[in-house]
């Protein structure tokens, strides 16, 4: 659990801006967040994200700009990303994915800066900092929320890992094809290649070759 802020220093965030000293509520919290405010909302209070670095920035732009691509063929939901807020039950937190896929079945819990419910896929791209909150507690938080597949890549280890909800409640880990292929359950159609997440990465149109959309 985040330790609480105190009065006299409050944190900057990464665009130098104040956090809260004091706790809020989430619908305080959203009021109070903009566009350019990296943050999240966790037992009341606003905890700074760490500045994003290039080789993050990079792979998450790859990740949105194939997503968008892909259901731009194939309409069957919504992406989102960050700082769009996630917030998959009342009782936990209020997160900011990566990358995040709502299936249209799904689409009423969309709302203007809110996914008020569990996105049908959740990516987190590890940061050095993010090591734990990725790994351990959203990987807890999005198992309990209801997100069906959690896929988590760290660019810095070149490791990716590939999570289903299961109907037990748990996740579990989903199995490479081989050549190293991950094939979502839940976005059906899609498949990507793990190499591609490596540097140095293939260019789009490549991708849309080998997925033969065009």
């Amino acid at each position: 659990m985040s330790e609480p802020m105190t009065t006299a220093s409050p944190p900057l965030l990464a665009n130098g801006r104040p956090a809260p000293a004091e706790r809020m509520t989430y619908e305080q919290f959203l009021e109070w967040l903009d566009d350019e405010t990296h943050a999240e909302w966790v037992d009341g209070w606003v905890v700074p994200m760490s500045p994003i670095g290039g080789l993050h920035d990079q792979l998450v732009a790859f990740l949105r700009a194939l997503m968008r691509l892909f259901l731009e063929a194939h309409p069957v939901g919504q992406d989102r990303g960050d700082p769009f807020q996630m917030k998959t039950a009342p009782d936990l937190p209020g997160r900011a994915p990566d990358l995040i896929f709502i299936a249209s079945e799904n689409l009423p819990r969309l709302h203007k800066t809110l996914l008020e419910g569990p996105a049908d896929i959740a990516v987190e791209v590890i940061s050095p900092e993010s090591l734990y909150r990725d790994r351990e507690e959203k990987y807890r938080e999005y198992q309990q929320g209801g997100v069906r597949e959690y896929w988590l890549i760290d660019p810095e280890r070149r490791q990716a890992d590939f999570f289903q909800l299961g109907e037990d409640g748990g996740y579990h880990s989903m199995p490479l094809e081989e050549g190293g292929i991950f094939r979502s359950q839940v976005l059906y159609g899609w498949w990507l290649k793990v190499e591609w997440l490596r540097e140095p990465r293939p260019k789009l149109l490549d991708v849309l070759r080998e997925w033969q959309l065009i």
